[in-house]
């Protein structure tokens, strides 16, 4: 049945669904698992990372960070999906913080980029200006009146990637959303997307406390992916790790990517565990 309706993202089903939309889901739940947890002094984000081949360099741009980037002094995402995809929207949103920066000469607040980006998955991510097509990452502005009738025609295809942002502004203090191919996004205190992610979330509904510490955030997050990736042992090739949080001394707002030193003891104690646990079972 989905043959006849799934050809265009502007064709509903006889139940209402829109399979396109359902697809580009389906390619973030193939894509290597993304983790975040909010705590009460700042925002954990962790990615797994799929080396394809022994040949890549790590070392190299595109390899080392694929997973984390930062959209502005305050905000910072995790992908899971396509990343090419990602580097669209990721420049979207850079583009729309700066934007708001330049017009207010104060950063965007966390929830006001998200829901811009989402909006402009949504409507769709071209923009009919009146000096041609261009990539719109604001809400419609007055060279955009066709927009609507535009994206309602064929042509387009949703985000393969689904996006979990990190941030903190004046008026929330720290935040964490996720936003999907189909343009909804809600606030989370601790979520998974990609592959295992239900089982991810599994684990986070059992250990997630409301007052959890970012120190102890860190080492939650890494038991997590340790019992969701495929691997058997944890390595700094195969992980992202970041954190946002904020100095109180110099009032600014940190974005801290794990290096390599900082990332392996943290993944030996929980690979110590692991052994532990095994040599138990065995015993038993």
């Amino acid at each position: 049945m989905a043959r006849r309706y799934d050809s265009r993202t502007t064709i509903f089903s006889p139940e209402g669904r829109l399979y396109q939309v359902e697809y580009a889901m389906e390619a973030i739940g193939n894509a290597g698992s993304a983790v975040g947890i909010l705590a009460k002094d700042g925002v954990v984000l962790a990615a797994e990372k799929r080396i394809t081949s022994k040949l890549l360099d790590t070392n190299a741009v595109g390899v080392r960070r694929e997973k984390m980037y930062k959209l502005d002094g305050h905000v910072a995402c995790a992908v899971a999906g396509i990343t090419a995809d990602a580097n669209i929207l990721i420049n979207t949103c850079r583009l729309a913080a700066q934007r708001y920066t330049f017009a207010y000469q104060e950063p965007i607040p966390v929830e006001q980029l998200v829901r811009t980006l989402c909006d402009n998955k949504q409507v769709g991510s071209l923009y009919v200006h009146s000096v041609g097509v261009k990539i719109c990452p604001m809400s419609p502005c007055e060279h955009c009146v066709e927009a609507q009738g535009y994206t309602q025609y064929g042509g387009l295809r949703p985000f393969g990637v689904s996006l979990l942002y990190a941030g903190w502004d004046v008026t929330n203090g720290f935040q964490l959303y996720q936003s999907d191919p189909s343009g909804n996004y809600g606030g989370w205190k601790a979520t998974a997307i990609g592959a295992n992610s239900q089982g991810a979330q599994n684990i986070l509904k059992q250990d997630f406390k409301d007052e959890i510490t970012l120190e102890e955030a860190v080492k939650l997050i890494i038991k997590v992916l340790s019992k969701t990736m495929d691997s058997t042992t944890l390595s700094p090739e195969k992980i992202e790790l970041s954190t946002v949080r904020r100095d109180e001394d110099n009032d600014e707002v940190m974005f801290h990517i794990y290096e390599d030193t900082e990332l392996k003891p943290l993944l030996d104690a929980v690979n110590d565990e692991r052994e532990k646990e095994k040599e138990k079972e065995n015993e038993g």
